[in-house]
């Protein structure tokens, strides 16, 4: 046996751009599957999916031409069942022979955990690889994910997109094979346009530069090199520095075979139009790279990406300034449109957009957020006049041309009204600020105006979601609730806002409920008058919800504690991409803070406890006073009483918790909490000396129960900050 190099290639129309890497990662796992399924020993070394638009590719710098030998196994009757009291083959045992096609005798025996049995074993010679590639590569085939495949012509196969050709090489030769009517050959296709010729390949290894030679590359990562490089020095060459997202530099990627950058402009007239507009276009509709000045502000330059090196680069320039123009005149359109009106004239169109059903239209949602917004304000050393006046303006740009036009613009646009209408920086940078975290990478708000906007704007979103039956389930979750939960825990973490999410939910219902309240009581007031017009609707569900909000706390304090868990839910998967063990949150979940901020200080304060080496003989002697004192029976006495205290180590231990208790009662009320576990860490000698001398559960109802009451004034002070028996293995 020997390792050949192996190259398959499919050649198709152009594949999907946003599907391509995913097809080649599957064309490629695919393939390697295959062949370790079957035995087939390859060297991987640092081979990769190879892709462009038009072809998928898999090389592997070396696969053995046969398998190894086959090995096999068939186990029979255990000798009990095979062989009668005589040492005769059964018909069990004659059956088993006679399906395997030899005389009984010639069956081997092993033994397992059961017995001793009869094993038919026998070795094969390997196939040769060129025999099973072509079953590998349609196995391949067959497990990509390709949701809606294409047919062409008159046959019954289909794939993502027409194929045109097949090279198969194993080493010099080829590997004869038929694949979605195509034969197998050694004749890959250059550049469609610039070298749009076959290319012949002699073996494997020749592959990547022959299509070089053709203005093909083949690795996504060349491309993206060259693109970056031609992109940066075209922005260079403007003056300015080229803006690269991710996103759209992979896109690209996907859509060329032969990159070359393209130095374009447009007229300095639209800059007037707010640049994340223009930036959208050039990005998203076209493919564009925007190039801006060295404050970050976008000029009149921008690179678009050719599939060619052209001959006539400027005729192609023009060709890119003359299909953007139109998406800025309309642009430009909409945003003079809208100074015209008014960001404050267009609020009065939010009273006729219904928000959701149950819960009214954008206006009474406006309206509750700024409600919510002057509470939290003074609370967090904002402006509570500036927090409503933010409020009142933040969803006003919905009704705008440009945002109907450009969704991503919300806020956005609303900030450049805002500030054209004369409104106070800060107030215009809230509205915008109200949408961060806008994904999942996004930071928070950066002003104080626009951290109270966005935590009053998602618990609105919040509770209203969930008091109108809109919990999440599945991947179901049209009103984005778990995004905003994660948004608002977000906020107030990273902002250090130490305000109560309870009482900030609970606002937020009650809000609703009033609304919901005044609403009933219009539609009666119209009923009355025998009027049926404009009369808005209320949900029974909904007036089921809100009856009780007046008259008790029950049910608005079980909706509060749903959320609170849905909340603390979406920060398990925050903390666990920052490193925290699960074993850390659990301990301070379990205690739900009210404060998230006060959350993430105990976070970080039994992060510093676990390092300490008395950390684990205190958290699993929590966890034992736990249950100790879960199994006690009869009350506990509410204090220690000195005089029963009859062994050293309890009264040692008694001294060493007050002591203790008195050290930590400032640092808790100032929520020290690394001091406060500091301090409780060196109580381990008494502890470990307390449970090695004294027996708990004395016979003696005095003694027993105070040590239980000396047992819970320790375990008290132990998980005042976290349950840290979760730290105990």
């Amino acid at each position: 046996m020997s390792m050949q190099p192996l190259l398959i290639e499919l050649g198709v129309e152009e594949l999907p751009v946003k599907a391509l890497p995913g097809l080649a990662q599957a064309f490629f796992d695919g393939v390697i599957d295959g062949l370790a399924k079957r035995g087939v020993a390859f060297e991987r070394g640092d081979a990769k999916p190879l892709s462009t638009p038009r072809r998928l590719a898999v090389l592997l710098p070396g696969v053995e031409t046969e398998q190894p030998e086959q090995h096999s196994e068939v186990f029979g009757p255990y000798l009990n069942i095979a062989l009668d009291a005589n040492g005769a083959p059964t018909k069990a045992l004659q059956g088993f022979a006679a399906k395997a096609g030899i005389d009984w005798t010639a069956l081997e025996r092993t033994t397992d955990a059961k017995g001793e049995r009869f094993v038919l074993r026998s070795v094969t010679p390997g196939a040769q690889t060129a025999s099973l590639l072509p079953e590998i590569l349609r196995e391949a085939i067959a497990a990509m994910p390709i949701p809606k495949p294409m047919r062409w012509g008159n046959h019954e196969y289909a794939f993502a997109r027409p194929v045109h050709w097949l090279v198969l090489l194993h080493g010099n030769d080829i590997v004869p094979a038929e694949l979605l009517g195509l034969t197998s050959d050694r004749f890959s296709r250059g550049h469609r346009f610039m070298a749009d010729k076959q290319v012949w390949l002699s073996n494997p290894a020749d592959y990547v530069e022959s299509l070089k030679a053709a203005n093909v590359l083949v690795d996504a990562d060349a491309r993206r090199e060259r693109i970056v490089a031609e992109v940066n020095a075209a922005a260079a060459q403007a003056g300015g520095v080229a803006r690269i997202t991710d996103d759209n530099l992979e896109q690209v990627v996907n859509l060329v075979e032969w990159p070359a950058a393209v130095l374009c402009s447009f007229e300095r007239e639209f800059l007037a139009v707010p640049q994340e507009a223009l930036i959208e276009t050039m990005e998203i509709n076209q493919k564009f790279f925007p190039v801006l000045d060295a404050g970050g502000k976008l000029t009149e330059k921008f690179i678009g990406i050719a599939n060619i090196e052209s001959r006539d680069v400027a005729e192609v320039s023009k060709g890119y300034e003359r299909v953007i123009r139109p998406r800025f005149s309309d642009a430009k359109f909409f945003f003079d449109e809208d100074l015209k009106q008014g960001l404050v004239a267009m609020g009065e169109g939010l009273k006729t957009v219904t928000y959701q059903a149950k819960l009214g239209s954008v206006a009474d949602k406006v309206q509750r957020v700024s409600a919510l917004a002057q509470i939290i304000a003074p609370q967090v050393g904002a402006d509570p006049v500036q927090a409503k006046r933010a409020a009142e303006l933040a969803k006003n740009d919905l009704q705008s041309r440009m945002v109907n036009e450009f969704p991503e613009l919300q806020g956005i646009a609303g900030r450049h009204y805002a500030v054209a209408g004369g409104e106070s920086p800060s107030v215009a940078l809230a509205i915008d600020e109200s949408y961060q975290p806008r994904f999942a990478a996004d930071d928070i708000a950066l002003s104080p105006l626009g951290k109270v906007l966005a935590i009053a704007e998602r618990l609105d979103t919040l509770a209203g979601g969930f008091a109108a039956g809109l919990k999440p389930t599945g991947n179901k979750d049209p009103f984005a609730l778990r995004r905003n939960a994660l948004g608002l825990a977000r906020t107030v973490v990273e902002s250090g806002f130490d305000i109560s999410i309870n009482e900030h939910l609970t606002a937020a219902l009650v809000l609703i409920s009033r609304q919901i309240r005044a609403r009933q009581e219009w539609e009666a007031t119209l009923k009355s008058m025998g009027s049926g017009v404009g009369v808005i609707r209320s949900s029974s569900s909904v007036d089921d919800l809100f009856i009780p909000y007046e008259t008790g706390q029950a049910l608005i304090e079980d909706v509060v504690r749903t959320i609170y868990d849905f909340i603390i839910d979406r920060l398990k998967g925050y903390y666990a991409d920052k490193g925290v063990p699960a074993t850390h949150f659990n301990a301070v979940a379990e205690l739900k803070p009210a404060s998230l901020y006060d959350f993430d200080r105990r976070i970080d304060a039994i992060g510093t406890f676990a390092q300490l080496p008395e950390a684990e003989a205190l958290a699993a002697a929590n966890k034992r006073i736990r249950n100790i004192l879960r199994k006690a029976e009869g009350a506990i006495p509410g204090s220690i009483d000195p005089s029963l205290l009859r062994e050293p180590a309890e009264s040692e231990l008694a001294e060493a918790v007050t002591a203790a208790i008195d050290d930590t009662g400032v640092a808790l009320l100032q929520k020290d909490y690394v001091a406060v576990l500091g301090r409780l860490a060196r109580l381990r000698p008494q502890v470990d000396a307390f449970f090695d001398a004294v027996m708990v559960n004395a016979e003696d109802p005095a003694l027993r129960g105070n040590r239980l009451a000396l047992l819970r004034t320790l375990g008290d002070r132990l998980g005042s900050v976290a349950a840290i028996e979760h730290l105990s293995n």
